[in-house]
């Protein structure tokens, strides 16, 4: 009886020590392959050569894991990279230096430009150098499926001459005309919504000249993957 016992707990320990193997060797395997495949999106996907092996790595991995499941994880991680290489990129733009402010979020990229950069004071016509930083800007969003959204803000000084009844009307007409040049350049229109909160939502106080040209601006906002 004794020696039933003890070989039962013997069987027992070893079933338990089986087990814990199994675990840790499927979790060895799943971080392997998540390693990998955040090394192959280090690769550039610019030709087309480098997109097939992207495409063949995900079938594969859903082969062997019979689900969707890793790969959704997977194509979010790579999601997440692209939007933190367009953050570094705009940041890192001569080009962009002093007209482009860059902050990022849980939810979203923001690519802030004030009213100086783009227009002259109480239009909504783009400036021909506002033209070239746009461009630009469309080159690195272009390659992302991401959604954007181009907000138009205003100070509180009321608008007293030109085509603008208010600075509702001025702030949704500036958000139309970036989005309008985007599509222009090329951009899906389904990735595209504009809206203008006049002087509503202002990052500064209005009572001074500095605050107030920190509140006229155009905020493009790229909405991350969830």
């Amino acid at each position: 009886m004794i020696r039933r016992q003890r070989h039962d707990e013997l069987e027992n320990q070893l079933n338990k020590g089986a087990m814990w193997a199994v675990t840790y060797g499927d979790l060895m395997s799943y971080m392997m392959i998540f390693f990998l495949v955040l090394f192959s999106f280090s690769i550039s996907k610019k030709n087309s050569a480098a997109s097939s092996r992207y495409e063949e790595s995900l079938s594969n991995i859903q082969r062997t894991f019979g689900g969707k499941t890793n790969v959704k994880m997977l194509e979010k991680a790579k999601a997440q990279q692209n939007e933190d290489a367009l953050a570094r990129q705009v940041r890192d733009d001569k080009r962009l230096a002093g007209m482009v402010q860059v902050e990022s979020t849980e939810t979203k990229v923001r690519l802030v430009l004030t009213e100086a950069v783009l227009f002259d004071s109480g239009r909504a016509e783009l400036k021909s150098r506002a033209r070239g930083i746009l461009s630009n800007l469309s080159e690195k969003l272009k390659g992302l499926p991401n959604d954007i959204v181009v907000e138009g803000h205003t100070d509180n000084l009321r608008i007293r001459k030109g085509r603008f009844a208010s600075n509702w009307e001025l702030s949704m007409s500036r958000a139309y005309a970036v989005i309008s040049y985007f599509e222009a350049t090329g951009m899906a229109p389904a990735r595209l919504a504009g809206i203008g909160y006049g002087e509503n939502r202002p990052l500064e106080d209005n009572s001074t000249p500095e605050g107030r040209a920190k509140n006229r601006r155009i905020e493009i906002d790229l909405i991350k993957t969830r």
